[in-house]
């Protein structure tokens, strides 16, 4: 369901580059890192921050959207649930799928702004339909381009990376992100005081809402235009440095330049990002948290998706879906914010903590779709979504601490992509009327065996690990029990060091 796609805002940093940890030292690109920011001054580059924080609060402010799915079904819209479930619900998820690639890659082309005011003018459509609309073809509509929406929080996330230099990342990163989360919260309390003290219809609070992301569309209109841009507008001035250096070694050597131009390809950005991607499946850290995001963000957003659905199944007459997404954010916020300070010895611990908390969240799948109780139910949505914000965070830390920012943001998109694809497979076949066509408590009972499939195979991966750091040690001591053992300072390192060297000649640390 739109909305429950809506709840998930705070994750907008999926598909681009988290900041860079060690910019200019030895990683990315060093003459960004020591360039000065692209404003003319440092009061124009407060400014842009903060607008495009006051933005991102803004347009996080939709107080109907915890609300559509009661809203499709009472007797306003009158649909039923089975149409709900199995017709609207999975368009939100193949349009997704269809818009994702080109939106990545149209947010760096067009640098942003225009990608922000698609989303601005989505909005705006979406909530038109939802105000106007009373066919299944224009809620369908309606969840075509909400997942227009979704594709384009890209721009956001990557935006605010464009207007500051590489040292104030990792703080601007996290002033946008808090400024979202902000927003999903203050969102999610105003619809439930509308609905619960105002007493208003949803016909009204559609209206309201309406204003809200028309608001949020003059804003993106308003945005500063970004001088760069990670992909594209980078590799044109690369390209012309480049052609710069060919001319003048043609000069020179007109038999070398000619090499050098037919070669030129091979040292193109993105033929080079595309090898270090295929390096990265060759790590064993970079590939299971890349394996992590694909599965386990599948079934968090396949959850988010339906989950309004069973509470109304489980409850009709209950309507606190406003409060129950603030209290869902707000332990979100602290459990991302709690995983900056685990001290875990991700080398060795990552599959066994992935899997416990994987565990965790099957258990409350199990109970939510057996529970009678809407608030049993409403309590383990909450405590299902702060696990998996616990995760996130480490999870985006141990993929780009040793990639470049522009790998970090082709990676991201790939695990992103290949997780919207399995999505798609699993609505096709359980959801949509033209598979099986479960209903919500039947699709819950099927995440559940999902969660305890992917429980399973983190604690075979931890026990694999945990066998051969054991018999690793083990022979070790052998080797310095043994009489012939000698042991001197030029022992050669292990494999299993928590510094390895990527084919960049960068480091992934455990």
């Amino acid at each position: 369901m739109a909305a429950d796609g809506a709840a998930a805002g705070e994750d907008v940093d999926l598909k681009t580059p988290p900041p860079s940890l060690e910019d200019g030292e030895g990683r990315g690109d060093p003459e960004a890192a020591a360039a000065p920011c692209p404003a003319e001054d440092v009061g124009k580059l407060k400014y842009s921050v903060i607008f495009l924080c006051f933005y991102g609060f803004m347009t996080s402010i939709r107080p109907g959207e915890s609300f559509i799915t009661p809203n499709l079904l009472s007797f306003e819209k009158n649909f039923t649930r089975e149409q709900v479930t199995n017709e609207i619900t999975p368009v939100l998820t193949y349009s997704y799928m269809a818009v994702l690639v080109p939106a990545f890659l149209l947010t760096d082309l067009l640098r942003y702004k225009p990608v922000l005011i698609i989303q601005g003018v989505s909005h705006v459509v979406i909530w038109v339909l939802m105000l106007l609309g009373t066919t299944l073809l224009h809620m369908q509509l309606m969840e075509f381009f909400y997942g227009i929406t979704m594709a384009c929080r890209v721009a956001y996330s990557s935006y605010i990376f464009s207007l500051v230099s590489p040292a104030l990342y990792q703080r601007v990163a996290g002033y946008s992100r808090s400024s979202v989360l902000l927003g999903v919260f203050v969102s999610s309390v105003l619809g439930q005081l509308c609905l619960s003290l105002g007493n208003i219809s949803y016909h009204t609070l559609d209206a309201i809402t309406l204003g809200y992301v028309s608001f949020g569309l003059a804003l993106a209109c308003c945005l500063p235009w970004p001088k760069r841009s990670l992909f594209f507008n980078r590799t044109k001035r690369q390209e012309a440095a480049q052609k710069a250096a060919l001319s003048e070694t043609g000069e020179m050597n007109p038999t070398r330049a000619g090499l050098s131009s037919a070669a030129c390809w091979k040292e193109s950005i993105f033929v080079q990002m595309l090898l270090e991607v295929g390096n990265m499946v060759k790590r064993p850290n970079l590939r299971l948290w890349s394996l992590w995001w694909i599965f386990n963000s599948t079934g968090y957003y396949l959850v988010l998706f339906y989950v309004h659905i069973l509470w109304n199944k489980v409850l009709p007459s209950a309507n606190y879906n406003g409060a129950v997404e603030a209290a869902a954010t707000l332990l979100s916020a602290i459990t991302s914010f709690m995983a900056g300070f685990a001290k875990i010895r991700w080398n060795v611990w990552s599959e066994l903590v992935i899997g416990g908390i994987t565990a965790l969240q099957a258990i409350m799948l199990l109970v939510m779709g057996t529970t009678g109780n809407i608030w049993v139910c409403y309590s383990c949505y909450i405590l299902f979504r702060g696990f998996y914000q616990f995760l996130v965070p480490i999870a985006t830390f141990q993929i780009a601490s040793s990639l470049t920012r522009e790998l970090c943001a082709l990676v991201f998109g790939i695990n992103t992509f290949l997780g919207t694809v399995l999505k798609s497979i699993i609505n096709l076949i359980f959801s949509d009327k033209r598979g099986l066509g479960l209903d919500v408590g039947s699709q819950f009972r099927v995440y559940f065996v999902y969660f305890t499939l992917l429980t399973l195979a983190y604690v075979i991966g931890a026990a694999v690990v945990l066998v051969r750091r054991c018999r690793t040690q083990n022979r070790g001591q052998q080797e310095e029990a043994s009489p012939d053992g000698l042991h001197t300072e030029l022992t050669p390192v292990s494999t299993t060091s928590e510094a390895e060297p990527l084919s960049n000649s960068q480091s992934v640390k455990a």
